[in-house]
């Protein structure tokens, strides 16, 4: 009865023991180890325009009265061009000799509708020189000059300038004779000038010299040399005649004579 007593007794003891412990603790779990993103790929930029770009058009827009020249240089190409000349690294730069909207409006009616798109292309690059020359500069070119229009040759596409002491600068195109009335840009790649007149090359409105007449023959007083004489023709007629035959015909004693060949000495006589 006793060791029953001391059985129940020790049971209660551990129950009261582990109820006091509380629930078993846990193990903390082991640190997860960050897996690292990868990077993300940068997004291409397109490149910034070069400071300090040149536009010709621009240019000559900021100017004002240029319109039917900045017309002319974007309908034949010619600004493309340019821009594309200026914004290269190589070259020696490039000088512009701008008409005025009143220089146009002077040239002849319909001479801009009477060019072919070629010729208004020439016509634009004969305003163009592939060198920037400075207006202290002109006094020093060798003429003529070679502008991007072609051939400097007489009857094509030749420019002459003359300058005096840089403040005053003529263009003669052999065509027309023009001033530069204006600088309107300066740069280290492009000189932009208004100029009085059109610059009307001799290959498009050059008038060809009419060929020299022949020259008349001499004509020589006196006698004219018998060398110089045609040979006259001969005599129509000879003044000797000769009596023709007379043919006598006898029949039945009674003699015919024929006269035909003495009328005929008759009437030359």
């Amino acid at each position: 009865m006793h060791a029953m007593q001391r059985l129940v007794l020790l049971i209660l003891s551990v129950a009261i023991t582990a109820s006091a412990q509380g629930p078993a603790a846990v193990a903390p779990a082991a640190p997860t180890t960050p897996t690292p993103a990868a990077p993300a790929t940068p997004t291409p930029v397109a490149p910034a325009p070069a400071a300090g770009t040149t536009n010709i058009t621009g240019v000559l827009a900021k100017a004002g009265q240029f319109n039917t020249f900045i017309r002319l240089l974007r309908s034949t190409g010619v600004a493309t061009q340019i821009d594309s000349q200026l914004n290269s690294s190589s070259g020696n730069g490039l000088t512009v000799f701008a008409p005025t909207d009143n220089a146009f409006t002077s040239l002849a009616s319909g001479t801009l509708n009477s060019l072919s798109d070629s010729q208004k292309n020439a016509l634009v690059q004969y305003h163009v020189l592939s060198t920037a020359i400075p207006m202290s500069q002109f006094d020093t070119v060798s003429n003529p000059l070679r502008t991007q229009a072609g051939s400097s040759s007489p009857g094509e596409y030749p420019l002459n300038v003359t300058s005096t002491g840089g403040q005053q600068v003529n263009i003669s195109t052999g065509v027309v004779n023009a001033t530069v009335d204006n600088t309107l840009y300066t740069g280290d790649q492009l000189v932009v000038y208004q100029v009085s007149k059109v610059l009307l090359p001799m290959a498009i409105a050059g008038t060809p010299a009419p060929a020299p007449a022949p020259l008349a023959p001499t004509k020589t007083k006196g006698k004219t040399p018998a060398s110089s004489v045609a040979d006259a023709p001969e005599a129509e007629a000879s003044t000797d005649v000769s009596p023709a035959p007379v043919r006598v015909v006898t029949g039945g004693g009674v003699a015919v004579v024929h006269v035909l060949a003495l009328a005929w000495v008759w009437w030359g006589l």
